[in-house]
């Protein structure tokens, strides 16, 4: 029997040519656990909402068309939130914030314009136990769909009212967003991949009335790629979704290994939880303990065990 061979075949494959993907099947992101511990996370390339029960091999299809979902988050009564984006599609993306009651498949639809001009591409969503909403609206996809002519973070109060909370020049374009344990913290990943894009994450003072105040830098990542989407431990650590195995631009670089990197509420780095796969997106607690950290990257939902419950907003 001849032996395998495992070195490099540098007599059939040019050394300059490695393997590189060709196309994308999926793209994994936005995942939220309901109480019951199922795991709700999104197929943006084929616009699906998707459902896994731990312990199971596999997944089914809760929603499809989602309306090019994104970000997803349980709010304080255990109601769907659904950021409906705009991206992967030929203008199928609904452009808008959701709510399913999942008891009775009920959808409200929370937002979809401002000033009268819809959104850009909703992409993240954090909730108060008070039942105040926080949410990005940037634009990553064909900015010609573009109706309004900034990218900002939004509230949507008790009332239904929309109030813009951070736009530009604080910030460039937000992403990913989460709350603090207590709630008093607004943390906004500020994601612009161009030359001199920000890569950072910011913090803000959030008052009771849901306006921010005393910006502050914790991280920057540049100039590597910078945080997707986020989530916070119930010690007010903050687990970000950043870095890429292999930059995608001239304004990209692998300075930031792909995975969850971890970090003090101050901004001190703790360390990171490689991820084996591009492009890494977001993360969230889960399981009957909050100690189980669900993970999405490219077609994947991964999962890891930690030693700190989370916190959610849905679950305290």
């Amino acid at each position: 029997m001849t032996p395998l061979q495992l070195s490099w075949p540098a007599s059939v494959i040019a050394q300059s040519a490695p393997v590189t993907p060709a196309a994308g099947v999926a793209f994994t992101e936005g995942p939220a656990c309901a109480a019951d511990v199922t795991v709700y996370f999104t197929d943006i390339a084929n616009n699906r909402i998707l459902r896994h029960v731990p312990g199971e091999p596999w997944y089914t299809v809760f929603r499809q068309p989602s309306g090019r979902a994104n970000g997803l988050l349980f709010d304080p009564q255990g109601r769907l939130l659904a950021c409906e984006g705009n991206e992967f599609g030929p203008n199928d993306g609904h452009r808008r914030i959701t709510r399913t009651d999942l008891a009775t498949g009920r959808i409200e639809v929370l937002t979809d314009r401002f000033d009268g001009r819809r959104y850009n591409s909703p992409n993240d969503i954090a909730a108060r136990s008070n039942g105040q909403i926080f949410f990005t609206d940037p634009c990553y996809g064909d900015r010609s769909t573009m109706e309004l002519d900034h990218e900002s973070v939004y509230q949507i109060d008790t009332d239904g009212t929309v109030t813009r909370l951070i736009t530009q020049p604080d910030i460039q374009r937000p992403n990913g967003i989460a709350l603090s344990p207590d709630q008093n913290t607004l943390y906004v990943v500020d994601s612009c991949p161009i030359a001199d894009g920000n890569r950072k994450i910011w913090a803000f003072d959030l008052a009771e009335d849901g306006t921010v105040s005393r910006q502050r830098l914790l991280i920057d990542f540049a100039p590597g790629r910078g945080g997707d989407g986020m989530c916070v431990d119930s010690q007010g650590r903050l687990f970000i979704a950043a870095g890429v195995q292999r930059p995608r631009h001239g304004y990209e670089t692998a300075d930031v290994p792909a995975g969850v990197h971890i970090f003090t509420h101050a901004g001190q780095s703790l360390g990171l939880i490689p991820v084996p796969e591009d492009v890494i997106t977001n993360c969230t607690f889960g399981g009957p303990d909050l100690k189980t950290l669900y993970i999405t990257a490219g077609k994947h939902l991964f999962q890891i065990r930690v030693e700190t419950p989370g916190w959610v907003v849905h679950r305290q």
